[in-house]
């Protein structure tokens, strides 16, 4: 399978998701439908791969995309910690009730670090 995959041109290797055979079918999971028209145009080209790839037991050749998307892998996120420059020494001069609720939260969580 992969030698077949190695002599395919670079556009058409882009498009591939992954590849199986089953029942003398050789069917290519492709990643997006532009890639599955590329390949359906040049199906005679990997026909003759085929045959010079010796996987002459392949009877039939299928071109699909899935539906699912794939799952992003986790990316590794440092939080950096920074020391608190601040020492909460400020006016709140907020006229409405919740807002300097708000802003008094704020000042403790400063002092607090």
């Amino acid at each position: 399978m992969q030698r077949l995959i190695s002599v395919l041109p670079l556009k058409l290797k882009k498009g591939i998701k992954f590849t199986y055979i089953k029942n003398e079918t050789l069917y290519f999971v492709l990643t997006h439908p532009v890639y599955k028209m590329e390949f359906e145009y040049n199906k005679a080209l990997i026909n003759s791969l085929l045959s010079s790839a010796h996987m002459t037991n392949i009877n039939d050749i299928k071109f699909f995309v899935t539906n699912k998307r794939e799952k992003k892998q986790e990316e590794n996120i440092v939080y950096e910690k920074y020391d608190e420059r601040s020492y909460g020494i400020f006016r709140n001069s907020i006229k409405d009730p919740k807002l300097h609720r708000i802003f008094e939260e704020i000042r403790e969580l400063i002092k607090s670090s």
